[in-house]
């Protein structure tokens, strides 16, 4: 049995799904990472994926690593700069699970469509996929947070460890403006317990802003460690906690804001 494939027609509908696949994994992930290169990531995954196509590969086997392994590894290296190591298998499962969510949601919408010619249909049902695998993920995401609040967590700096009462601030959106790196807020009291009285010299300063205070700057320190327990102990390596003069609870039930993107 012989197939006919349009291969400009192969390139631009893997250029598209692949696309809604990265920003799909960008959203989960929280990754800063833009459009223009998303879209760098979806060209090559779509060029990669008709190369195969193209090459007379004698092993089924090797076809299938090639379509699975490599392709998909190279999307998420180029558009979304995911490291090697446990982020990179974590993405790679996020990528895959995104595929399953946006298949079956164009299979749905398909039952629906019948009256589209057949290219309009493919990139209609794409982009309504889209959404609605967005809006999955939002009340997904929504639900997750609902569930998290005040957690143990203990902080690292040197050869000292202070363990405390957090709180998973969803409010808390405070963000290094050079790095984009989320900023936890600690009280000042438990910080100079962390840092034996006196703040250390490696500091930078964070523009924020918040009510009863239009501008301003919060000291902020980078630990060595953070480990939070939530549902199991949760290590973030080098985190920026910013110090803030003031209590962070009224009522003294928890000393550290966590960001939520952590």
């Amino acid at each position: 049995m012989e197939y006919e494939l349009y291969i400009d027609i192969f390139f631009l509908e893997n250029f598209m799904m692949d696309h809604i696949l990265l920003l799909l994994v960008r959203r989960i992930l929280k990754s800063p990472a833009t459009l223009g290169r998303i879209a760098l990531g979806a060209l090559a995954g779509s060029a990669l994926m008709c190369v195969v196509i193209a090459c007379p590969l004698p092993c089924p086997f090797i076809k299938f690593f090639l379509f699975h392994g490599v392709v998909s590894v190279a999307m998420l290296r180029a558009g979304l700069g995911i490291p090697w190591g446990r982020k990179m298998v974590y993405a790679f499962f996020l990528l895959y699970a995104a595929g399953f969510l946006t298949g079956g949601i164009m299979g749905w919408l398909a039952q629906y469509g019948e009256w589209l010619e057949v290219g309009s249909l493919f990139f209609a049902l794409a982009a309504g996929s889209y959404y609605l695998a967005s809006g999955v993920l939002w009340l997904v995401s929504l639900g997750l947070q609902r569930g998290r609040g005040r957690c143990r967590a203990d902080l690292f700096w040197r050869d000292r460890k202070v363990t405390l009462t957090a709180l998973v601030d969803t409010g808390n959106s405070l963000k290094d403006p050079f790095t984009g790196e989320p900023v936890s807020i600690l009280e000042r009291e438990a910080a100079e317990e962390l840092f034996q009285g006196r703040l250390p010299e490696e500091l930078r300063y964070i523009p924020y802003r918040s009510v009863g205070r239009k501008d301003g700057v919060l000291p902020a320190v980078r630990l060595e460690r953070l480990c939070i327990y939530e549902r199991g102990p949760r290590w973030i390596q080098g985190p920026l906690v910013g110090i803030s003069e003031d209590a962070v609870s009224s009522d003294g039930t928890y000393r550290m804001l966590i960001h939520p993107d952590l």
